[in-house]
């Protein structure tokens, strides 16, 4: 019964995916399913939620890896914070001050993960070896901005949140302006919310769908070359081939207006000139599809940064309407031109 249920489970998916057809097949790794032409089969829903960092906590010293007790303080401490942010907000019976933050989502909407990766390393980042992404070049600083307030700056802005100032939405980060998503990259980093990633598969194109902000990657796998230099994207020009069992996206051609690497949604190092970006897809197991990046930048950074994100098997994605939804934006700049006539 249970042989019977994984195979229609596969042919139902490969149906509703759009995708190849579906076989079954022994690696080295275990087994994994396999498409018509042999390849594994990376299509799906993944989620990339997880409890550990992108880099390793500055206490944790040289420690690469936590006990079980550790996991299980962090796990617990987790489970105490979302109960403690799903209790009833305090009733008001005044205004806040002028001035004051009124909040931002509630709890309900924040998908932050419930466990660390299954390693139990400190931090996302595996190199440089000290789990932290390396010092950037001299001549460089790295921008960082804070979500309660505009910090000044110049343009273009190229964190995902926050922003320098509102005389103009170039004023305002990428993820504020719809143009990007603050978890989806390129690379993958996780953050927030809306955690997933969906990946349709053919024999010469890859399509790899965020969930954050509905941006979607079309990667030709027939080997065809970069777009030339002058032309420059959000995402970087992706371009992908099979190394045995993995899937690697290899992308370049960035634009100068995003960040080479955003370690956070405030944060922002070097631009998307220098950048090339590699990524690395294996489907480990069943249920898990396990993502690696490597940050190849000599201009921004003193060494290259690498992470792995084990992946888990996610459900069906949500719509995410950025632009129809978004009434921050307008309303950040017409509360700025507001206090701005009141000042007159």
């Amino acid at each position: 019964m249970h042989r019977w249920r994984w195979t229609m489970a596969l042919v139902v998916c490969a149906l509703a995916w759009g995708g190849v057809g579906t076989t079954s097949a022994q690696t080295g790794r275990g087994s994994v399913p396999r498409t018509a032409d042999g390849r594994p089969d990376l299509q799906g829903v993944w989620d990339f939620r997880t409890l550990t960092p992108l880099q390793r906590p500055a206490d944790r010293g040289e420690k690469a890896v936590l006990t079980a007790e550790e996991v299980a303080e962090i796990e617990a401490r987790a489970v105490q914070s979302a109960i403690d942010a799903d209790r009833p907000s305090e009733v008001r019976t005044e205004p806040l001050p002028v001035g004051a933050p009124v909040g931002g989502y509630n709890n309900f909407w924040f998908d932050r993960g419930a466990g660390v990766v299954d390693d139990n390393r400190t931090s996302l980042i595996v190199s440089p070896e000290n789990g932290r992404v390396p010092p950037l070049q001299p001549a460089l600083n790295m921008v960082e901005l804070s979500l309660g307030e505009d910090i000044p700056g110049s343009r273009p802005v190229r964190v995902r949140a926050d922003g320098i100032g509102a005389d103009s939405w170039e004023d305002r980060g990428l993820a504020e302006r719809c143009l990007l998503g603050f978890n989806s990259g390129p690379p993958v980093v996780p953050a927030g919310y809306n955690q997933n990633l969906q990946i349709f598969q053919t024999p010469d194109h890859v399509v790899i769908l965020h969930e954050m902000v509905h941006d979607a990657r079309v990667v030709p796998l027939d080997g065809r070359p970069h777009l030339p230099e002058g032309v420059r994207q959000w995402m970087g020009d992706s371009r992908g081939y099979w190394d045995g069992d993995t899937l690697v996206v290899e992308s370049t051609n960035y634009t100068d207006k995003t960040a080479s690497f955003s370690p956070s949604v405030t944060m922002a190092a070097g631009d998307g000139t220098t950048l090339s970006l590699t990524e690395r897809f294996t489907r480990v197991a069943e249920d898990t599809l396990l993502y690696e990046f490597t940050v190849d930048d000599a201009t921004t950074f003193t060494a290259p940064i690498t992470a792995q994100i084990p992946m888990k098997r996610g459900e069906a994605m949500f719509e995410y309407a950025c632009h129809e939804g978004n009434y921050g934006l307008p309303n950040i700049l017409a509360g700025a031109r507001q206090a701005e006539n009141a000042a007159r």
